[in-house]
């Protein structure tokens, strides 16, 4: 489930309107939804799932667009990629919002992309995953650049999401890494960006750190970092759920882990 929390009204004394609620439309659902048509003030879907100049999956993604506003979330566009932007992810992706209209577009904190050295010369690869960036100074400069680089050809404002991660980066010698939020409200503020909030991440995070040593009540934490959060960056907020892979009898203890995949329920 998602959500869109609508601004509070400038004008004293009036009631702010009711949070926007929508779902990820993903293809098992697609034919249901068409028919059903639930009341739902959005869908979402994964760009990535659209791109070219026709198809099956664009005419269905039209359909929809015909009955429901569109929200349109990436997951390889590799905003946080020292080597840069796609050009053709990113034509891709503007030619799709130039056709469909989107309500909002976004992406994630995290980085794909990167220089592979060969003996034949660099290549540039992509890792197909949400890989968490370090949250430094030279990683929010490279974020921020790309970011931009979104929004200027979207002509349009770009939303950014905050990842769960399975590892974390080490600070460099006389290197300085900032906390997630104080990291996610600068690059907002720089790049005039909006923050998409995926809850489910964050209690990812906690959970997982909990598992190797971090002191601290998971749940506690979670509140903490939306406490940090400048709430009139935030344009929208994910649930999803997550599952718990526990080791089998004689594996490692250490593969214990809480995994991101949107494949169960809601945590309560």
């Amino acid at each position: 489930m998602l959500t869109h929390p609508c601004e509070r009204s400038a004008v004293s004394g009036m009631t702010p309107a009711a949070p926007a609620v929508g779902i990820g439309w993903r293809y098992p659902h697609y034919r249901e939804l068409l028919t059903r048509l639930p009341s739902l003030d959005f869908l979402e879907v994964h760009s990535e799932n659209f791109f070219g100049d026709g198809g099956a999956a664009l005419a269905v993604l039209e359909q929809g667009r015909a009955h429901y506003p569109i929200s349109l979330h990436g997951v390889g566009l590799s905003l946080g990629s020292a080597v840069g932007l796609d050009p053709w992810h990113l034509n891709q992706l503007a030619q799709l919002v130039q056709r469909i209209d989107p309500v909002r577009v976004s992406d994630h904190a995290s980085f794909a992309r990167g220089h592979w050295s060969r003996p034949t010369g660099a290549q540039t690869i992509h890792a197909a995953d949400l890989l968490p960036i370090p949250f430094s100074t030279e990683a929010l400069d490279t974020l921020c650049a790309n970011v931009q680089q979104v929004q200027d050809r979207l002509k349009r404002r770009f939303m950014v999401e905050n990842v769960s991660s399975y590892l974390r980066w080490l600070p460099q010698p006389e290197e300085t890494l900032w906390s997630e939020t104080e990291f996610l409200n600068t690059l907002a503020e720089r790049t005039g960006c909006a923050l998409l909030v995926d809850v489910n991440n964050i209690f990812v995070n906690a959970l997982n750190a909990r598992l190797h040593g971090a002191a601290g009540d998971p749940v506690q934490q979670c509140l903490n970092w939306l406490d940090h959060i400048a709430p009139h960056q935030v344009a929208e907020i994910h649930l999803a759920g997550h599952c718990h892979v526990r080791p089998q009898p004689g594996e490692d203890a250490r593969d214990e882990i809480f995994v991101d995949d949107h494949g169960s329920r809601v945590s309560c």
